[in-house]
């Protein structure tokens, strides 16, 4: 995949997604299988996964992975040490770098084969010694074994190259009441928890969308379809559905259920606007331009969102 076309993309879904893209660090730039590579300079980052959590020790690991890519690794070091999550013990050996930190990866590996904290980090100390081959099997761990959470979703990243960052996101045409809006994000999470234990579909699938943006694909795409299975005539439950079901491994697993609904639904602008938001992540632009189109011409909220996004498309093509 070209550079520019890179660009496109990324800027694309970062217009159109609720959520945005977060650029991850581009440590490869082929899409193919593994080779040999000389150690990397510096240290390894590190990924905190806490979702909305604004603890006292969550607040102390986000201060000390802040520390950490500041540069401040003996201070982060010494804040991870104290924590007694499995995360942080990760992080601390990555903060050690390079003084015994793939080898206590390698035990925090064997002792912890489903975390994925631990297989993603242990995925990033081999890789920066040179064990891409050994990075690529940690990084499938973390993806296979730990899939709901952020490390499995930037393990994806970096397994598979050729697609944005992230995942693509479910954009309704509906927003979150205001009294849940104006929640600060742990309390949010839980309102729109409660919320979604109704038969509403809606409900389910504002709180899939939040889960979505906290990067836990799989309970996102439980509510997805739970959603679609109390309401299977609603074109937005649907497409959520569809989408919530992407896997970069594995992408027909979406549009087999989204390409349907263009025929079942011909007036719903979001069964065009995510097409066209999914063929962009497959780098069929013109495809998805076209989608983004038909999405525009149709009445919706979410024509408002295409339009944005055609405009943005263009901006960047005329670069």
């Amino acid at each position: 995949m070209s550079r520019r076309l890179r660009v496109v993309l990324v800027v694309a879904v970062a217009v159109a997604a609720a959520a945005g893209v977060v650029a991850g660090a581009a440590l490869f730039g082929r899409d193919d299988e593994p080779e040999a590579r000389k150690a990397q300079a510096g240290a390894p980052p590190v990924l905190l996964d806490l979702g909305a959590r604004n603890d006292p020790e969550a607040r102390t690991l986000r201060r000390a992975a802040r520390l950490h890519a500041r540069g401040s690794r003996a201070a982060a070091q010494a804040i991870f040490a104290r924590q007694d999550e499995l995360q942080a013990r990760a992080a601390a050996a990555i903060s050690a770098w390079p003084a015994g930190s793939l080898e206590q990866l390698e035990e925090l590996g064997q002792a912890y084969p489903r975390s994925g904290a631990v297989q993603f980090h242990l995925g990033l100390a081999r890789f920066w010694k040179g064990d891409t081959t050994g990075a690529f099997e940690a990084w499938r761990a973390a993806r296979t074994r730990d899939p709901d959470t952020a490390f499995a979703v930037k393990a994806s990243d970096l397994l598979f190259r050729g697609f944005p960052a992230g995942l693509p996101t479910f954009v309704p045409s509906f927003r979150a009441p205001r009294s849940v809006q104006s929640l600060p994000a742990p309390r949010q999470l839980r309102e729109l928890e409660r919320r979604a234990r109704r038969p509403d579909a809606h409900a389910k699938l504002l709180y899939g969308l939040a889960l979505q943006r906290l990067e836990r694909p799989v309970s996102a795409r439980r509510q997805y379809a739970a959603a679609a299975r109390l309401a299977p005539e609603d074109p937005e439950a649907r497409v959520a559905d569809a989408i919530g079901r992407f896997d970069k491994q594995r992408p027909e697993r979406s549009f087999s259920r989204l390409g349907p609904l263009t025929r079942r639904f011909p007036r719903a602008a979001t069964v065009r606007f995510h097409l066209g938001l999914l063929l962009l992540w497959l780098g069929n632009v013109e495809e998805a331009r076209r989608q983004l189109e038909r999405a525009r011409a149709l009445p919706s909220p979410l024509s408002g969102e295409a339009k944005r996004l055609l405009t943005r498309l263009e901006e960047v093509r005329a670069r």
